[in-house]
This record gives structure tokens, C-alpha cells and sequence, in this order.
């Protein structure tokens, strides 16, 4: 039996379950809000999982190993969180050794990209590839590298930071650099895409479909201009389009780079690709080599589990790790 903590910034998840070989079974899973201080809500997880342990008639001797999913900067060798932008006050956490001091149980601390890019390689839609990039595409955007079948993570634990790479010398900022992957293809990335062009819409006299006044932009997030695409705005659809051609660009650096043979892409793509690939892919098609071209570029296949699957799958795989 494995255990696996799943730490956000809103929210955090406890979890146990047993690794299948082609698969994870989850046996429990509770989730909580992230308050009070790092170790508070440590002691949480902990508390947590021992009830789950509880309620199944098993203990924490009954574990081999914990997984520990979390967003960076963090040292995954020595099992420290490093203030995490998401996470103030989570400064130099040595969360494993807290574990294992008090479960007696090994713990494994990963990246959320790194661990959502070993659930989807084990589980997920890059089951069988040698050579798979995964995408969060959601509050930020960060990739998890699988190569020549390992995870690669870097000198410093830093590779994969996609998100920072300039598309643009103007656009939306993310991860603290106007036009930057981020700044276009995250969930915030598109808000501020998508207020810009509808403010610019709204100066000209005209109503878009879905905000008919300057008070109503501060209610345009990524979700809402999906639902209008799906209600059929033809604006919302031209925002996606614009969205996945800028996509398109960073995938082609990714692409070129390391020549991988799929890229799954979780968050907004994983609900709302089909208005992205169009575009997405012609831009792919000329920016890239002819072959590596060819890649597949593909929705996160664990869906909404991805994060329960990211936090077993570091306990399940860390010996590939």
C-alpha cells in the first residue's frame, strides 16, 4: 500500500492506494484547505491519512512509501519545498524527513509537473513512450520531462520551467516576464488575453457577446470564455485560436529541442482543445523539423484524477526516479 499528500495553494488532498502495475487503485481520498502554517498543515495530511489507514483497518507500518506532490521551486533529492509562489510562508520545509520522523515511512517529494508527467507516462495517455513532455497549462504553466524513460529534472531540480520562455515582446505577463509561454497559455494567461481584446472591442462603440460593459471584465476568466465559445461566441473562439497559435510557438521549442513522441497537455487544453489545436497546429507545422513535427500533442488521459494520480505515482515510481 501506498500513500500520496497532494499540496496546493487552496486546497490539499490525503490519499492511499495500491500500485496495479498498469494502474493505481485508490482506496481513500480527503481533502482539506490549505490554512494555518506549513507544519499545521502537515500535521494535517498526517492526521488525515492515519484516519484513512484507520477506517481501512490498516496502520502507517502497512505503507512502503509516501509521495509527496507539490509546486516548485522545491529540492526533490533532499525533500524540501523553497517558498513556492502559491505557498507563502513554505520556506525551506524539509517535509520528508518530517514524515518519516513521524510515520516511519519513506518519503518522496516531486514537483507537481514532474509527478503529473510520471502519472500520465505510467497511467495516462503517455503509457508506452520513451519520450514524453507533459504541460500543466493551468494556473501556471510547467512541464515534466520523461527521457529515454526516466524522469529528467535537471542540475538544480529547474528543468522544465517552460513557462518562463519569451514568446513575445508584448502580451500577458507570467512567471514575471511579459510575453512569456505563461503569460499566453495559462488559465490567468487567458483572462488578461481575453479582457485585453474585449476592452479594445468595447472602445469602439461595439458589445462583444459575452461582456456587454467595462464593469463586467473583471468576471472574464479562462472558464467563462470557454462556456462562451461553447455557447458559440465567435470572439471567445477567436481568443482560443489566438491562444493556441501562441501555443503552437512554445511546443515548437519544446518539439525541436527534444524530439519527443508525445506531448500531453493537462489544465485548459485538457477541456478546451478542441478550440486550441486547429491553430495550434499550423503553427507547429511552420515552425518545426518535418518529423519531429509529426508529434502527438494530447489531452491529459487521467482527466480531473491527474492530481491523485501525480501524488501516488512519486511513491509508486521512485525507484525510476
Amino acid at each position: 500500500m501506498i500513500g500520496g499528500f497532494d499540496i496546493g495553494g487552496t486546497k490539499c488532498a490525503a490519499l492511499i492506494g495500491e500500485d496495479k502495475g498498469s494502474d493505481l487503485e485508490i482506496f481513500d481520498r480527503r481533502e482539506f484547505k490549505t490554512e494555518g502554517t506549513p507544519y499545521e498543515v502537515i500535521a494535517k495530511l498526517i492526521s488525515v491519512l492515519k484516519q484513512e489507514l484507520s477506517d481501512k483497518s490498516k496502520t502507517e507500518k502497512d505503507l512502503t512509501a509516501i509521495g509527496v506532490s507539490c509546486g516548485g521551486p522545491l529540492d526533490g533529492k533532499r525533500g524540501i519545498i523553497m517558498s513556492p509562489p502559491n505557498l507563502p510562508g513554505w520556506d525551506n520545509i524539509r517535509i520528508t524527513e518530517i514524515i518519516r520522523k513521524e510515520l516511519g515511512v519513506k518519503a518522496y517529494l516531486c514537483n507537481d509537473a514532474d509527478a503529473s508527467a510520471i502519472a500520465e507516462w505510467k497511467y495516462g495517455a503517455g503509457k508506452g513512450s520513451e519520450n514524453m513532455v507533459f504541460l500543466t497549462f493551468g494556473t501556471g504553466l510547467g512541464a515534466g520531462l520523461i527521457l529515454n524513460g526516466k524522469l529528467y529534472v535537471g542540475a538544480n531540480n529547474f528543468a522544465g520551467e517552460a513557462g518562463h520562455i519569451r514568446l513575445d515582446n508584448q502580451g500577458p505577463c507570467g512567471y514575471g516576464k511579459i510575453g512569456s509561454f505563461e503569460g499566453f497559455c495559462s488559465g490567468g494567461g487567458i483572462a488578461r488575453l481575453a479582457k485585453n481584446r474585449v476592452l479594445e472591442i468595447l472602445q469602439t462603440g461595439e458589445k462583444p457577446d459575452f461582456c456587454a460593459s467595462v464593469s463586467e471584465l473583471a468576471n472574464i476568466t479562462a472558464k467563462s470564455l470557454f462556456g462562451a465559445a461553447e455557447n458559440g461566441s465567435k470572439l471567445a473562439k477567436d481568443i482560443f485560436a489566438e491562444v493556441g497559435d501562441y501555443f503552437g510557438l512554445g511546443l515548437s521549442y519544446i518539439i525541436d529541442l527534444l524530439n519527443p513522441e508525445r506531448i500531453i497537455v493537462g489544465g485548459v487544453y485538457m477541456r478546451a482543445h478542441k478550440y486550441i489545436e486547429k491553430s495550434m497546429r499550423a503553427r507547429i507545422k511552420k515552425e518545426c523539423l518535418s518529423v519531429p513535427a509529426k508529434v502527438k500533442v494530447l489531452p491529459a488521459g487521467l482527466g480531473e484524477k491527474i492530481g491523485d494520480y501525480a501524488a501516488l505515482s512519486i511513491a509508486a515510481n521512485a525507484n525510476n526516479r
